[in-house]
């Protein structure tokens, strides 16, 4: 069986959470905080950094596929290993189809003349195909995408400081003139985009499950949180200060793209299409991730008795039926684009939103309990039990947030459905 090398698991870790939301909707979380954005991403940013390092802990001591699913199993009980693997399993199988119209609407934009159903086609058909093939063939993929999305960042990075200092040739710095009113909307604000940032770090829970299958997971995923952790931080703060610092945040180029009206502020030509380019290439990244989460996952489950074991062929270590079924609803949604190319973005989205806070609660849940069998593990979760009671009441905080809001109400609430569909059906199998 062909594993993936540390350096893929690396960049797996720090590309897995650089995706579109970064690129587009921070917006978001500025025209609600104003530049105290900082701080309602640096809590986000924290929370993202918790769970993920509690991810480390089981997965380095109980390398799985089915990871925080098999954590949940071992931890509580094989109804809440059930319910977590499913309910990510769907959430993800209709963010791939999300994350395929994103990519198809940006095409679309470059060659008119070919339908944004067949885009989506031709991205699914592709990149199945790539996850079909060796392991390795999908690490190396997903280096090169990584790759490409922080050289994007680092770029921006650059040219952002250097303006900031003024010392970029035809742009005048503003000093720290933008960032005067740091608290425009009052603390309120800054909760109101904490809750709304959060969701900007999806993705995280991909390492631990390519960890299991690298040469030596423990030490791979080791040096991926040792690597990526602090690089997370400098990439989302840094390149957000650089943001509220040249442009105000009340502008509304701003609130629509944040990247591109710096871009056009320091007078980069065609910044918009650069910027689409780079979401383009996060968004084709992020379909190949989860896409092998969601296979490895489904595998998992039909090892486990709880799902078809039909679904557990595998060919060179790549579970092929998984990875079929995985791709059903991102097929499917050709047909949407077809019949609804102007909403179905934004519907599927606000289908699967808040699922991440669940998978998130039952890592929280699952290393607290796990902890008590591993009192020394190789990759221990920092200050615990006290940082993993924080990260799960910092969840619960935002779950309570998202019903007092009216626009989120929503979208928890049929999660919470979604949820509870599946912990009833794990334990009636529990219990027979």
């Amino acid at each position: 069986m062909t594993h993936l090398r540390e350096r893929h698991v690396t960049m797996i870790a720090l590309g897995g959470v650089i995706g579109a939301g970064l690129f587009v909707g921070t917006g978001a979380g500025i025209a609600l905080a104003g530049p105290a954005v900082l701080i309602s991403f640096t809590l986000a940013g924290i929370l993202a950094l918790l769970v993920m390092r509690m991810l480390g802990e089981m997965a380095a001591e109980h390398p799985s596929g089915g990871a925080f699913s098999v954590h949940a199993e071992k931890a509580i009980g094989p109804w809440a290993g059930f319910t977590v693997g499913w309910v990510y399993w769907s959430a993800v199988g209709v963010v791939l189809a999300v994350e395929a119209t994103g990519a198809a609407k940006i095409a679309s934009g470059w060659v008119p003349s070919v339908p944004q159903w067949a885009w989506v086609l031709l991205f699914m058909a592709a990149l199945t195909a790539v996850n079909l093939a060796d392991v390795r063939n999908f690490g190396e993929f997903e280096f090169w995408f990584a790759g490409l999305k922080v050289a994007a960042i680092v770029l921006f990075l650059a040219l952002g400081v250097a303006a900031v200092a003024g010392v970029l040739p035809g742009v005048t710095s503003p000093g720290l003139t933008n960032l005067g009113d740091f608290l425009p909307n009052g603390w309120g604000g800054v909760v109101a985009g904490f809750m709304v940032t959060v969701f900007a770090f999806g993705g995280l829970e991909v390492i631990t499950i390519a960890a299991a299958d690298a040469e030596n997971p423990a030490h791979a995923i080791k040096k991926a949180l040792r690597t990526a952790l602090t690089r997370l931080l400098v990439f989302y703060l840094g390149s957000l200060a650089v943001v509220v610092t040249l442009l105000p945040w009340n502008d509304s180029e701003v609130g629509a793209s944040p990247y591109v009206a710096v871009l056009n502020r320091i007078g980069v030509p065609a910044a918009g299409q650069i910027m689409n380019v780079v979401i383009f290439v996060a968004l084709l990244s992020a379909i190949n991730a989860t896409l092998y989460g969601a296979a490895r996952m489904l595998s998992s489950l039909a090892e486990r008795g709880e799902a078809p074991k039909a679904l557990l062929t595998k060919r060179n270590g790549v579970p092929r039926n998984a990875v079929l079924a995985s791709t059903a609803f991102g097929f499917f949604s050709v047909l949407l684009n077809y019949l609804w190319p102007d909403t179905v973005f934004l519907v599927l989205l606000n289908a699967v939103g808040s699922a991440l806070l669940i998978v998130w609660a039952f890592v929280a849940v699952s290393q607290i309990r796990l902890r008590r069998v591993t009192p020394e593990p190789k990759v221990p979760m920092w200050g615990h039990p006290y940082l993993s009671w924080v990260a799960l009441v910092a969840i619960a905080g935002v779950v309570v947030l998202m019903l007092l809001d009216d626009e989120a109400r929503g979208q928890i609430l049929s999660t919470g459905v979604l949820v509870a569909a599946f912990a009833a059906a794990g334990l009636i199998r529990s219990r027979s």
